[in-house]
This record gives structure tokens, C-alpha cells and sequence, in this order.
């Protein structure tokens, strides 16, 4: 088979432009999903071995996590070749197994890019160092020192301290967002954006549906390179990274979030619908990420959908608050396209981060299916898996590191998925994991919920199939929202159909008027109950109320 037939059966697997619209999507996390060779590391193969368990959920698409070749300062966020797979996870070879596997299944693939920076070990950066004069010179922000020595400007590392790196053999500062050993790319310069979006369809002729594009607001820098402003302490509001990091303490105008960024995520979007892919950008900002993910998801010449933090941040989301970031969404980016998280590989599992019971964990399940966007499940999620707690000697994550023990970092969302609870390894890997598994998820393996009919695994299933029985939820529009007390309540309507939800987000009963018209109730296998004959829904703790409203 030639090479460019390989390209035209890439490009034709996707026929429907709109698939992602409203799509559920299971985020793995490659180094914690499946150890196929007993190296206590996850890899590609493990991966495809499981994919019949994701697929069992109902969702639409997997997001890969990096596997790309990398020397693990920030376990795959440090790219050293963009087009190979680092042979800790498996080969090519191993991703093309994954990529048929999960489209035999029906799942559609998106794979973490990670466009803002590179390793410090990519061949780009060795040569980029090396002189100021070289191919790959201005690939990087490399900017001389102020005539004291200390670095341009004022702007921080989200991971401590400056952005700035001293390099001894250009004496100039590089710039970092994240750590040292993660210089970012110049974004003004073209070669760099011609260079990525080879990067982009090189995958896409292999075979992938879309990406996540990490720290999508982060490619582009203020070429006049201004200092970033305080930010009263009043309104600080620390989401992308935690508090006692000073990074929260600046208005960032200047680091990130650029107007350039624009037109070079139409180009990427244009080269995506050339195969009908879609992308899901992180708006990574403390002040105005709704805002942002309606700037770069409005009409339909940037990114397909983006998520903020609004709802991954500590904040438990009660009915106030939820109403509160849905009405922002809407006064914001009313033509932009959401994608819901409760928790990912960079934030302490939400069952443990809003202190739910199981109860609650199922009510959220629900009402996250129920939201006007589409939906980002992070593994381990549908087994409403808690926080695990890693001891500092066991500690991975080097943000975790630098700011212990006031910020503990990311390993305890990242420790192993649990299979079965005959060994301490939750059926994993053979071998010693790369993070110990948590005791306190062994009881709530997969193997051991699937055989109990009352398992939060098998909500999951419920409620995902009950957002893809009733299109209202997947394409329709978000109308009347509104509170009655700990009673969050709105209409989703599409092709003639309104459907009214209805959440009491409390452990105490609630009651309230149920709209006018005549509603059938519908989504009983969620717990879901409908109106008293005195004409009041009585909801007790955690119980939604989903009805359908019949045709005239």
C-alpha cells in the first residue's frame, strides 16, 4: 500500500465535520493506564489491551496523554521527537495497533500536542543554543539581559521562579514557562509555525482524530517583551496553579494570550479540516479563561471546543456557582464550544477535591452529561477512584517537589488504574509500578464493580448512554437556568425537543415549582424523579429530575 493511499484512508475515516460537537471524550494517561511487558510502566499496547473497557462506557474518543519521545523531566510534557513514540511506551508500530483497535471499536483518537515548548534535549534546541547564528537561531525567545545581568523582565515560571534561564553559551536568557529544561518556542517565528503544523500532519496522516492542545493560550509571547502588572490580592484567583506560588500574584497581559495566537490557530484548524479532525484546547488563565475559550472557539475558523478551569478548580460547584459560570459562559462565548472536566492528570481527583459522597460523585455524573458542550472523562473517573496519597519518598512530579508539602503536585491523579484487587497492583503491570497503587482503590477495581449491579462504574455507563439517547443534550441549546435554593435548574432544546433538568446539589431535600407544560419523565435509571401531585418536584439529597416535554 502506497504511502498516499495511506493518507486518503486517514482522511476518509472521518466523515461527519461534527462528531466532536457534544462528544464525550476518556482521557488516558499513558503511564498509568496498562503495563503491557511488566515494566511498571504504562505503554501504547497496554493501552489497546484496555480499549475495550473505555468503549464499553459509551464514549466517542480517547485523548492520549504524550507519548512521544522524551526524557521525562515532565513525564512527556518535555518533547524531544514530535513524531516518534518514546520507547519507555512502545513504537509506531505499537500506535498504529492502538489507532485500528480503537476504531474497530468505534472511538476516535486525540492525541496531547504540546506546541508551546519542547525538551531541552529536541535537536532544535541543541542547535538553537549553540550559537547566535545557526538555522534554528530565533526558534526560541532567546533575549539579551538587562545591562545589570538580571533577566529582561518580570514574568514567572508556572512550576517557581523566573521564566528566564541564563545560557552560558549565547550569554542570553531563554524563556520557560514550565520548568528550565522546557524552553518555549518563538511562535513569531514562521519557520516555527510551518514546523508544527508538519508536526500536526504527520499524525493525522497516521491516523488520529484531533488532538488536546496543551497550554493553548501560551504560544505566543508580547514581542515587546512588557512587563506583566500586579495583581491586587483581592483578585487573585488561583486556579492554574496553587496559591503559594507567586505566579498567581500577576495579571499575565503579556506572557501569553496574545492576538497573534489567532492566525496560527486558523492555519491549524484549516489543515484539521482537511480530515475532518477537531481539537480540544486547555485555556490555561486565572482571570479571564471563559473568555478566552470563546475567543478561540467562536465561528468556525479556530479550535473546534476548549476547557478553563472553572470547573477543575477547588471551588465546590453548588448550584450558585454553577449558574454563575454558565452565565459568564453565555454572556462571554455565547458562539464558543465548552468541554467539561471535573478532573484530569493535572488536578486532585474531584470525589476528593469537593469531598463527595458517592451519592454526590453520581449527581455531578449526571448533570455533567446534561451541560450544553462536550465532556472530558479522566480514567479512573467512572470508579469514582479518590485522591491517592504518595509519600514524598515516593514523589514523582517535580512541581510536587518544589512546593511540598503546602502543594503535594500531581502524582496522587496519576497513580495506577486499578483492574482487579488480587494483587497490589490492581492487575497494572507484573512489575513495580512507576507510582505505588493506592490501597484505597483496590476495593473499587473495575473487575469488582463490574459484578456489582449498584457500582458507580455502571452510572457511568448509564448516563452517558442517556446523553446519547436524547440529542437535546449532545447539540441543543442551554436555556433558562436558574436557581431554587441548593435546586440548580435549565432547559436543553433541539429539532423539537426540550428537555428540563433539574439537580438538587445538596445533602439535604429540596423542592420547587416544576415549569408549565406537560413533562414526561425520562432518565428513571439515573435516579431521576418527577412532580408531586401537589405540582412541586420534590428532590431528595444528590437526586436529579429529568423530564421530557410532550408535543403539543
Amino acid at each position: 500500500m502506497t504511502k498516499q493511499t495511506d493518507i486518503a484512508m486517514a482522511k476518509a475515516v472521518n466523515t461527519d465535520r461534527d462528531w466532536w460537537r457534544g462528544a464525550v471524550i476518556y482521557q488516558i494517561y499513558p503511564r498509568s493506564f496498562q503495563d503491557s511487558n511488566g515494566d511498571g510502566i504504562g505503554d501504547l499496547l497496554g493501552i489497546a489491551q484496555r480499549l475495550p473497557h473505555v468503549a464499553s462506557l459509551g464514549v466517542d474518543a480517547v485523548w492520549i496523554s504524550p507519548f512521544f519521545r522524551s526524557p521525562m523531566k515532565d513525564f512527556g510534557y518535555d518533547v524531544s521527537d514530535y513524531c516518534d513514540v518514546d520507547p519507555m511506551f512502545g513504537s509506531l508500530a505499537d500506535f498504529d495497533i492502538l489507532i485500528a483497535t480503537a476504531h474497530r471499536l468505534g472511538l476516535k483518537v486525540m492525541i496531547d500536542l504540546v506546541l508551546s515548548h519542547t525538551s531541552e534535549q529536541h535537536p532544535w534546541f541543541i542547535e538553537s543554543r549553540s550559537s547566535k547564528e545557526n538555522a534554528h537561531a530565533n526558534w526560541y525567545v532567546w533575549v539579551d539581559a538587562k545591562p545589570d545581568g538580571t533577566p529582561p523582565n518580570n514574568w514567572l515560571s508556572i512550576f517557581g521562579g523566573s521564566a528566564w534561564q541564563w545560557d552560558s553559551t549565547r550569554c542570553q536568557y531563554y524563556m520557560h514557562n514550565f520548568l528550565t529544561e522546557q524552553p518555549d518556542l518563538n511562535f513569531h517565528e514562521p519557520q516555527v509555525q510551518e514546523a508544527l503544523l508538519d508536526v500536526a500532519r504527520f499524525w493525522l496522516d497516521r491516523g488520529v482524530d484531533g488532538f488536546r492542545l496543551d497550554t493553548i493560550n501560551f504560544y505566543v509571547h508580547d514581542a515587546q517583551l512588557r512587563d506583566n502588572p500586579p495583581l491586587p490580592v483581592e483578585e487573585r484567583n488561583p486556579i492554574t496553579a496553587p496559591a503559594v506560588n507567586p505566579y498567581t500574584w500577576q495579571d499575565h497581559l503579556y506572557d501569553k494570550t496574545q492576538p497573534e495566537n489567532l492566525a496560527f490557530l486558523r492555519r491549524l484548524r484549516s489543515l484539521m479540516n482537511e480530515y475532518n479532525a477537531a481539537a480540544v484546547g486547555e485555556v490555561g488563565d486565572d482571570q479571564r479563561g471563559m473568555e478566552i475559550l470563546g475567543e478561540y472557539t467562536g465561528g468556525d475558523e479556530l479550535m473546534h471546543m476548549s476547557y478553563a478551569f472553572e470547573l477543575l478548580s477547588d471551588h465546590a460547584p453548588d448550584a450558585a456557582y454553577v449558574k454563575s459560570v454558565m452565565d459568564h459562559l453565555h454572556k462571554v462565548a455565547a458562539d464558543g464550544w465548552a468541554c467539561w472536566a471535573f478532573s484530569n492528570h493535572d488536578v486532585p481527583r474531584h470525589v476528593s477535591r469537593w469531598s463527595l459522597t458517592d451519592a454526590a460523585a453520581r449527581c455531578y455524573t449526571t448533570l455533567m452529561m446534561c451541560l450544553r458542550g462536550s465532556a472530558c472523562l479522566y480514567q479512573g473517573e467512572e470508579l469514582a477512584l479518590p485522591e491517592a496519597e504518595v509519600a514524598f519518598e515516593d514523589l514523582q512530579d517535580p512541581y510536587g517537589k518544589r512546593f511540598w508539602p503546602a502543594f503535594k503536585g500531581r502524582d496522587g491523579c496519576r497513580t495506577p488504574m486499578v483492574w482487579e484487587p488480587s494483587n497490589q497492583n490492581g492487575g497494572f503491570s507484573a512489575g513495580m509500578p512507576w507510582l505505588p497503587v493506592s490501597h484505597d482503590h483496590l476495593n473499587r477495581a473495575v473487575s469488582t464493580q463490574e459484578q456489582d449491579p449498584s457500582a458507580i462504574l455502571h452510572h457511568y455507563r448509564r448516563a452517558v448512554s442517556f446523553r446519547h439517547a436524547h440529542p437535546a443534550l449532545r447539540n441543543g441549546e442551554m436555556t433558562e437556568i436558574g436557581t431554587d435554593g441548593t435546586i440548580l435548574h435549565f432547559k436543553r432544546s433541539y429539532g423539537g425537543d426540550t428537555l428540563f433538568c433539574a439537580f438538587n446539589l445538596s445533602h439535604d431535600p429540596a423542592a420547587m415549582d416544576m415549569p408549565e407544560g406537560v413533562w414526561r419523565q425520562i432518565g428513571v435509571e439515573l435516579g431521576s424523579t418527577t412532580a408531586a401531585p401537589d405540582g412541586k418536584l420534590h428532590l431528595g439529597p444528590w437526586q436529579p429530575a429529568l423530564a421530557l416535554q410532550a408535543n403539543a
